[in-house]
C-alpha cells in the first residue's frame, strides 16, 4: 500500500441513485415524515408531560422514546432535505463525525428505553403486585440517565476510531447521512479495531438489547397462557401490543441495514440507500402513530389537544 499523502475534509452524500432527477420531488415525501415525526413525537412529549395521570413508568418511558426520535430526526433529516432539494451533498469531516456519533447514540439509547418498557410490561403482568415498588417514577428517571449514559459511553469512540484513518481515495458515501460502517469501508488504512469494536458495540449494546427483550416476552406470554379466560388473556397481552410493533419498527431495519453492509456489496446500491433511509426514518415517524392509535389515554388526550386547537381558530357563528 502506497503512501497517503493527503486526507479528505468533506464527504460526499448520496440521494437515491438512478433517480437524480427526481430528487426535487421525493423531498416533499420525506418532508412529509419528517413533519409527522415532529408533531407527533412532540404531542407526546406534550400530553405525558401535561398529564398527571400518565406519570407512571410506562408513559414515562414513552416520552423518552419521542424524545430520542425528536433528535434523531433533527440530527439528520436537515442535512437529507437540503441534499434532496439543493444538492447539498458535501458535509465536513467533523460535520460527519458528530452526525454519526449521534446518530449510533441515539440508536442505543432508544434500544435501552425499548428494553426498560418490555422490562416494565414484564413487571406489571407477572409480578403486579410488585410493580410499584420496582419500578417508581425515581427508578425509571434513573434508567433514563442510565440510558442515556450507556449509549453515549459505548459510542463515542467510532468517531475518534475513524479520526485515526486516513482517506485519500473515494470520499463518496453511500447513504445520505453518516454511520460508521459506510465511512469506515472509504479509509485508507487498517480497519480491523473499527470493525472489531463496532460490531462488540452492537453486540453488547442492541444484541443484549434484544435478547433481554425476547426473554421478558418469552416470560410474558407464558405467564398470559396461564390465565384462567380468555378475556383476561386478550386483556394482559393487549397492553404489550404497541410496544411490539415499536420494538419490530426499530430492530427489523436495523437488522436489515447490518446484513446488507456486512454481506451486501454485490447488491444494487439503491438497496443500501433505501435500507439505510428506512431504519432511520421509519422508527421516529411510526412510533407515535402506533402508541396514539393503540393507547386511549394517547389517543383521547389528542383528540382533546385538537378539539381545543380547532375551537379557539374556528369558533362557532354566533357564540354557539
Amino acid at each position: 500500500m502506497s503512501a497517503c499523502n493527503f486526507t479528505h475534509t468533506t464527504f460526499v452524500l448520496i440521494g437515491i441513485p438512478g433517480l437524480e432527477e427526481a430528487h426535487f420531488w421525493i423531498g416533499f415525501p420525506l418532508l412529509s415524515m419528517y413533519a409527522v415525526a415532529v408533531f407527533g413525537n412532540c404531542i407526546v412529549v406534550f400530553i405525558v408531560r401535561v398529564e398527571r395521570s400518565l406519570h407512571v413508568p410506562m408513559y414515562l418511558f414513552l416520552c423518552m422514546l419521542a424524545a430520542i426520535d425528536l433528535a434523531l430526526s433533527t440530527a439528520t433529516m436537515p442535512k437529507i432535505l437540503a441534499l434532496f432539494w439543493f444538492d447539498s451533498r458535501e458535509i465536513t469531516f467533523d460535520a460527519c463525525m458528530t452526525q454519526m456519533f449521534f446518530i449510533h447514540a441515539l440508536s442505543a439509547i432508544e434500544s435501552t428505553i425499548l428494553l426498560a418498557m418490555a422490562f416494565d410490561r414484564y413487571i406489571a403482568i407477572c409480578h403486579p403486585l410488585r410493580h410499584a415498588a420496582v419500578l417508581n417514577n425515581r427508578v425509571t428517571a434513573q434508567i433514563g440517565m442510565v440510558a442515556v449514559a450507556r449509549g453515549s459511553l459505548f459510542f463515542i469512540p467510532l468517531p475518534l476510531l475513524i479520526k485515526r484513518l486516513a482517506f485519500c481515495q473515494s470520499n463518496v458515501l453511500s447513504h445520505s447521512y453518516c454511520v460508521h460502517q459506510d465511512v469506515m469501508k472509504l479509509a485508507y488504512a487498517d480497519t480491523l479495531p473499527n470493525v472489531v469494536y463496532g460490531l462488540t458495540a452492537i453486540l453488547v449494546v442492541m444484541g443484549v438489547d434484544a435478547l433481554f427483550i425476547s426473554l421478558s416476552y418469552f416470560l410474558i406470554l407464558r405467564t398470559v397462557l396461564q390465565l384462567p379466560s380468555k378475556s383476561e388473556r386478550a386483556k394482559a397481552f393487549g397492553t404489550c401490543v404497541s410496544h411490539i410493533g415499536v420494538v419490530l419498527a426499530f430492530y427489523v431495519p436495523l437488522i436489515g441495514l447490518s446484513v446488507v453492509h456486512r454481506f451486501g456489496n454485490s447488491l444494487d446500491p439503491t438497496v443500501h440507500v433505501l435500507m439505510g433511509d428506512v431504519y432511520l426514518i421509519l422508527p421516529p415517524v411510526i412510533n407515535p402513530i402506533i402508541y396514539g392509535v393503540k393507547t386511549k389515554q394517547i389517543r383521547t388526550r389528542a383528540l382533546a389537544v385538537f378539539k381545543i386547537s380547532c375551537d379557539k381558530d374556528f369558533p362557532a357563528v354566533g357564540g354557539r
